[in-house]
């Protein structure tokens, strides 16, 4: 009836055919593989087991799990083995990010010989060069950074029995300047600065002589100091002062001396003050003769890149007490160099082998914690190099006072790099540095099976980082020129 009306009907039309599509895939395999020889055909599946976990209870699992890493700033120093990403070190720019949990910009490297824990220190003081950095080695024990500051074009001083050079622990530094215009109460601000500095280096050295060190004898030096400074003149600019000149004051005491410090003649004096004046004597004729005895010949250009002093020739003796001593000297003048910091002046101060300080005496690990504690005002980044995490322990008897604090210092650095370690080391690496038994492996497995790995931890978080160099940073790296068929660090390959 439509058709009657002249309307014509809407014919369907067929839909186009849809394109070939190619098939990645030739054909499906099933979950139990391919039933054919050596194609991995399983008769039988695997259970497959879930859990429920929280963000928190998952690193109990898996405590090295890649998440998210550190910003990249600083110097890069080899990439995370996790993340396949690049890893940088930024001890200063991580304490002032709030995000990082690290408050202060210490860094303590343990490391067993041989597994690149000198090359890594190197190469972390020559990047960060570029980003404004001067480095400060108080005390090159075995001259491994003598090549690295030539390469800076920066000649090493060099410090040991029958050279030249001198360094004179009780220099005035910058505070110094400007004494004769200062007011009354910054006269008094620096003296207090330049005496406490001075005691924390002579109770120190007495207690390297296993001399007791009380509030008399301390009262006793700070006269004697006062006096041989001059400071009893008023506005006068102190003058520079030596140990000999100490030891001396006390053998030859003025009678305003002895009445100053509360003795009825003499000899009271000269009884009460033996040990102090037998200890210095022995110091100033044995230890400090030839090196620190007299004023320094060496004036540091701190515009420079780098500044090392080495103690080779004295290491090479094999005294352990002596070159002890005269890295708390070094630490001494260092830190009066550094008494007046200018403002961007960025300075990265290296202590190699500090277990040879801190063996001395408490004195000699309270000098040390005092250093550590106050990197952060003063803006510089300390690191400490040990061999193995009990070195600070070595400080004194089990449970005495040297003993805990030498403990307390690894508390005084967020920043901790633990590098190869023998298997032995891992009870240590668990109760004093609180490591789990998978980062425990770490360190005494994977990281003993190639130079330059370790396991970094900065604040809470943990990376597992592969330490990279150029091939001018393996030369000037290289320490193991005296075991290898080489030359010397200029013709080496090798890295340390």
């Amino acid at each position: 009836m439509v058709a009657e009306t002249g309307v014509p009907l809407a014919r369907r039309t067929a839909p186009p055919p849809a394109p070939r599509v190619e098939r990645q895939f030739g054909r499906l395999v099933s979950r139990r593989g391919t039933r054919a020889a050596g194609h991995g055909w399983a008769p039988t599946l695997a259970p497959f087991a879930s859990w429920d976990l929280t963000s928190e209870q998952t690193p109990v699992l898996w405590p090295l799990i890649a998440g998210d890493g550190l910003p990249p700033t600083g110097a890069p120093m080899g990439f995370d083995v996790l993340s396949g990403g690049a890893f940088f070190c930024d001890p200063m720019g991580w304490v002032t990010d709030d995000a990082i949990a690290v408050t202060n910009p210490n860094v303590f490297i343990f490391g067993k010989p041989g597994r690149g824990k000198s090359a890594l220190v190197k190469a972390f003081l020559l990047r960060m060069t570029r980003f404004g950095y001067r480095s400060l080695i108080l005390g090159d024990v075995k001259n491994e950074y003598e090549d690295l500051s030539r390469a800076l074009g920066v000649e090493p001083f060099r410090i040991g029995p029958g050279l030249p050079g001198r360094i004179n622990p009780l220099d005035l530094g910058p505070l110094a300047d400007g004494w004769a215009t200062a007011d009354r109460g910054e006269l008094a601000r620096r003296t207090a600065v330049l005496t406490n500095r001075w005691l924390a280096l002579l109770r120190g050295l007495i207690g390297s002589q296993r001399v007791p060190f009380g509030p008399t004898e301390e009262r006793v030096l700070s006269h004697v100091l006062r006096h041989v400074a001059g400071w009893d003149v008023a506005r006068s600019t102190p003058a520079a002062i030596t140990i000999p000149m100490v030891w001396h004051a006390l053998d030859n005491p003025s009678d305003d001396l002895i009445a100053t410090c509360r003795y009825a003649a003499r000899q009271a004096f000269f009884d009460s003050t033996r040990g102090l004046r037998d200890a210095l004597g022995a110091l100033c004729e044995g230890s400090l003769a030839g090196m620190f005895d007299a004023p320094s010949t060496f004036a540091p250009d701190w515009r420079a890149p780098i500044q090392t002093l080495s103690l080779r020739d004295l290491h090479s003796e094999g005294n352990e007490t002596a070159v002890g001593i005269a890295l708390m000297c070094l630490n001494s003048w260092g830190q009066g160099m550094r008494e007046l910091v200018a403002p961007g002046d960025r300075r990265i101060v290296l202590r190699d082998e500090a277990w040879l300080q801190t063996r001395l005496s408490v004195e000699a690990v309270k000098a040390l914690d005092s250093n550590l504690r106050l990197s952060r005002n003063d803006g510089d980044i300390q690191i400490v190099t040990y061999h193995k995490p009990s070195d600070p322990l070595s400080a004194g008897d089990v449970g005495s006072q040297a003993a805990q604090i030498a403990k307390d210092l690894l508390h005084l650095s967020d920043i901790r790099i633990l590098m190869g370690q023998d298997a032995e080391v891992a009870a240590e690496l668990r109760q004093l540095l609180g490591l789990t038994t998978s980062q425990q492996h770490l360190v005494t497995d994977w990281a003993m099976q190639a130079k330059g790995r370790a396991l970094w931890m900065v604040g809470d978080r943990r990376f597992k980082v592969q330490t990279l160099l150029t091939g001018i940073e393996q030369q000037l790296t290289f320490t193991n020129a005296a075991v290898a068929d080489v030359p010397g660090p200029g013709g080496a390959t090798g890295v340390a």
